[in-house]
Formats: C-alpha cells, sequence, structure tokens
C-alpha cells in the first residue's frame, strides 16, 4: 500500500517546534500508548537517549544497545505505522533523545518531520532501509508489487521481515551508537554479534523448515503487503495482498477476483494480521476453499513487553510457526532456536 507521504517540514525558524507541538495538540487522537519501552528520556544518566519508530526496529535497537541506552518506541505495539498519527509528546520525547533509528523508505513520514523539527541534532535521523538497499533490482534491490507500485514512487518498506536485513539492520544500529557513544563501542558490538548469530540460526531453521512445505503450497495470500522481501529471500511466490492502497477494504469486484485467484493457485491457506483484522479475508478464504489465519505479525511483537517472546526473534518464530503449519509443514527447527535477550547484560 502506497504509504501516505507528508509534506516536508523545515526549520525555517526558532519557534516551528512550537509550532509543531501546538498542531500536534489540535489533531491527535486517542490510542494506545508506546509499549515496547517505557523511558520519556527525562532520565539524567549520561546514556545515550535513542527514539526509534515501529516494534521491530525498537527491538532490534535494543538488543544491540541494551543496558547502556534508553530507548523509546514512538509508535505503539499493533498501531499501523503507514497512517500513525504523531501526538504531543512525541514531540516532546524527541526533543530530549540524541538520535532517531527509523526505518525509511517512506514508511514513517509524519514521524520524520516532526523530528526534524524538534530532535536536539536534526542530522542525527537515520534511515535503515535506505542503508541496506538501494536502487530496485529485483534481485537485491528495493521491491515494488501489489501494494507498493513503482509509480506511487514508494518501495515496499518491510525489509525487516527478512532476517539476514535485519542483520544488517542490527550491525547498522551498533555503527550508529558506536559513533554517538564510542567508550561503549565493544559492548555494542559484542551484543550485535550475539543477536546476528541468533538470526543466523534463525534464518538456517527457517530454510530447514520450509522443506517441510510442499513446493506447491509456497504461496502467500496476505492482508498488508509485507512479506516481499521475506518471500524473495526463501523462494516463494506471493500472488497478491489484499489491502488496498488507500487503507479501506477490498471491493467487491477486487474480492471476486481475489477468490478467483485463490482457486486458480489452489492456495490453501490466506493470511490476515492481528493489526489490520478482516472480515471480508474471512469471507474470501471461505468463498475460496482456503483456511483463514489470521495471526501474521509484522509489527507487533506476541506476548506482552519484558517477556522474551516480545522482541523482534519472537515474533518471527511466532510468524514461522504460523505459516509453515498452516501451509502443511512443520516449524520444529524454528521452535528450537533461543527467544531470549542477547545483550551482554
Amino acid at each position: 500500500m502506497p504509504v501516505r507521504r507528508s509534506p516536508a517540514t523545515h526549520r525555517i525558524s526558532l519557534l516551528l517546534p512550537a509550532l509543531v507541538l501546538l498542531l500536534l495538540a489540535g489533531c491527535s487522537k486517542s490510542g494506545p500508548r508506546p509499549t515496547s519501552t517505557a523511558s520519556d528520556f527525562r532520565e539524567d544518566d549520561g546514556k545515550l537517549k535513542v527514539a526509534t519508530t515501529v516494534a521491530p526496529l525498537t527491538s532490534i535497537v535494543q538488543s544491540v544497545g541494551g543496558s547502556r541506552i534508553r530507548v523509546r518506541g514512538l509508535i505503539p505495539d499493533g498501531v499501523d505505522s503507514h497512517t500513525y498519527e504523531p501526538r504531543p509528546s512525541d514531540a516532546e520525547i524527541l526533543s530530549r533523545a540524541d538520535l532517531l533509528i527509523m526505518n525509511g523508505a517512506h514508511l514513517e513520514g509524519t514521524t520524520e518531520a516532526i523530528a526534524k523539527a524538534n530532535l536536539k541534532d536534526p542530522s542525527k535521523i537515520y534511515r535503515l532501509a535506505e542503508n541496506t538497499l538501494s536502487g530496485d533490482d529485483p534481485q537485491d534491490g528495493f521491491l515494488y508489487d501489489f501494494s507498493f507500485p513503482k509509480e506511487g514512487g514508494a518501495p515496499n518498506p518491510h525489509l525487516w521481515m527478512d532476517p539476514l536485513y535485519a542483520a544488517k539492520y542490527a550491525d547498522l544500529v551498533r555503527q550508529w551508537l558506536s559513533a554517538d557513544d564510542p567508550a561503549n563501542a565493544g559492548y555494542y558490538r559484542a551484543n550485535y554479534e550475539r543477536f546476528a548469530s541468533v538470526l543466523q540460526q534463525l534464518d538456517e531453521a527457517i530454510r530447514k523448515d520450509q522443506e517441510s512445505v510442499p513446493v506447491a503450497n509456497r504461496k502467500l495470500l496476505t492482508y498488508h503487503d509485507s512479506w516481499a522481501y521475506w518471500a524473495r529471500r526463501y523462494g516463494w511466490k506471493v500472488i497478491g495482498a489484499a489491502q488496498p492502497s488507500d487503507f479501506s477494504e477490498p471491493s467487491a469486484k477486487d474480492v471476486g477476483a481475489l477468490i478467483a485467484q485463490i482457486k486458480q493457485e489452489q492456495v490453501p491457506a490466506v493470511f490476515g494480521s492481528e493489526v489490520f483484522p478482516s472480515k471480508t479475508l474471512e469471507t474470501i478464504a471461505k468463498e475460496s476453499g482456503a483456511v483463514f489465519e489470521d495471526q501474521l505479525r509484522d509489527d507487533a511483537p506476541p506476548g506482552k513487553p519484558g517477556e522474551a517472546r516480545h522482541t523482534y526473534v519472537g515474533m518471527l518464530v511466532e510468524d514461522m510457526k504460523v505459516l509453515f503449519t498452516r501451509l502443511g509443514g512443520s516449524a520444529d527447527a524454528v521452535l528450537k532456536v533461543p527467544v531470549v535477550n542477547t545483550a551482554a547484560d
């Protein structure tokens, strides 16, 4: 789904941060607060204050930064990052942050605009996606697909669903934290190496377990279009995504086309999302004879904050269990991957 872009925000004067705060106060909506971390950066303990956006990125940053940083994920778990409206408290938190680590690839346009106006040093806005991929080579570049057509100008931003791209994200985090806090560079490197080792184990387990899934079943039709990079990594086919680019429910014409496609492709299961519940997709599954599964996750780790499973690795392990078992395979190897805190302390 093409991400809605916000107008560029420029630091025209010293009054702009205040104006942004006033604007947010007038238009923000009530809703869940971020649950990934508790810090609002009021602590004066000398630790690096790192703001992030979606929960999987917050988890990756925390895995590298460990106890030597303060982390705050701005976008609440389970909230659509594409349409998230920042709150006045986000601007206040960003004003105390030393840096912002975001996904980029046009995912968090409004959050980035607020950061440019409020971050202590606006040059310290770091984008993971653009520093991981470049260009649009279908083999190793950004992907444009069902919900992210090339003419829209915004690629599919969900690189983190590929665990090897997540390892690249973690290495970038290590570099950025070390540049701002060189005294702890060795600590960050040790944490990164442990985390990367777990991701390597996860990659190997996925490759092993997917062999238990019949080749004919290695097809994905999801509601939210977030599996393109994962599918490219492991040789699966994404046949479609049900959610339209304007975040509405599919039209009757779209529904009919999806039902026909599922029947033609003989897709055994269709996958919804914990963030995007869809009765329409459930109906599509029923009419096409496919199993409906609504618990795939791309930005809301399972469990509660503080639990080991409420992490990036915990989310991927849970997703693989859902995918492989629903498509006729097993997740035995994946379930043996350690879902633990990889930080040294």
